[in-house]
């Protein structure tokens, strides 16, 4: 286990505060991975999704690194842009 996971799983176990902050901000990161990830599986730049998007190449990169204010139809329509399907499902917390 690496020391950070010990960390962690520390902090977690001991601060409430720190583990709610922590879930919801890996929650957003895994969020923009999984849109770069996607683009990528496109074959895709972060200059050609801004075109099909209509906006900028600094706006995709905020997207895919600070997914936590993302609206829903942005969601869809970079999906549609790297020709992926927008899924979401809810499940219960754990």
């Amino acid at each position: 286990m690496s020391d950070i996971k010990r960390y962690t799983e520390k902090r977690m176990s001991t601060d409430a505060e720190f583990a709610d902050g922590f879930e919801f901000g890996y929650a957003n990161f895994k969020i923009g991975v999984m849109l770069k990830q996607a683009r990528e599986a496109a074959g895709m730049t972060q200059e050609e999704v801004a075109r099909q998007l209509n906006t900028t190449k600094s706006a995709i990169s905020r997207i895919e690194n600070h997914a936590e204010d993302i609206r829903l139809s942005t969601l869809n329509r970079y999906a549609k842009a790297v020709g992926a399907n927008l899924q979401i499902r809810l499940a219960p917390m754990v």
